[in-house]
């Protein structure tokens, strides 16, 4: 299996080139309340500007469902990414490709992943205070447990020093990864892109 790599938090169309040229599959732009959040009209120029193949997904927290329909059409997204409290009735009429977060602070959240019953879904750290992007890790054997529910997009806290460990350790579906590239809250730095991206390929040519 190849482990795809997400960057998160892309607000502008130069850090969103680069993270194509640098073999990633897909970018993120945050809808919500957030340092990184990005404008939809933004948001559309940038999806508009990108190669092909790469993935356009829209992270959005407690939103209305009309709105998350509407942005999606409108930016060209390629599906949506739930980091709110989003029930199994809300999934159910939302009726586009989409993305769980789910926040691991303890065990618990194993009981919550498997009664969503979902294929894939992504583990982020649990913040009182952010719903994402908080730049810290959780405890990784929680993911290992997690991984007979589905495939496990991998978040929280990813950089350079930890990847290879993250990789191999949970060996996920997909990695997304914002903070920890960063030169400052949406602003990508490119040399902590580059090492990061790198080191998953080599994780890829290793073990496909």
């Amino acid at each position: 299996m190849t482990t795809r790599i997400k960057i998160c938090g892309i607000t502008n169309l130069d850090d969103a080139k680069k993270v194509a040229e640098l073999g990633a599959h897909a970018i993120g732009f945050v809808f919500a309340d957030s340092p990184r959040k990005i404008e939809p009209s933004v948001a559309r120029d940038i999806s508009n500007m990108l190669p092909p193949l790469i993935s356009k997904i829209g992270v959005f927290v407690n939103e209305e469902i009309k709105t998350i329909k509407e942005i999606y059409d409108y930016c060209f997204l390629d599906a949506v990414q739930l980091h709110g409290d989003e029930d199994l009735r809300y999934i159910d009429s939302l009726s586009i490709p989409f993305i769980k977060a789910f926040k691991v602070s303890g065990n618990e959240v194993i009981k919550q992943i498997e009664e969503f019953g979902l294929s894939y879904f992504l583990l982020d750290s649990f913040d009182k205070k952010l719903s994402g992007g908080t730049g810290n890790k959780f405890d990784w054997q929680i993911a290992k447990d997690a991984a007979k529910y589905g495939k496990i997009i991998l978040s929280g806290g990813l950089n350079l020093e930890n990847i290879k460990e993250a990789l191999e350790t949970v060996n996920p579906y997909a990695v997304d990864i914002s903070s920890g590239v960063e030169k400052s809250p949406g602003i990508k730095d490119y040399q902590k892109m580059e090492l990061v991206i790198n080191e998953v390929h080599r994780w890829n040519s290793r073990t496909n």
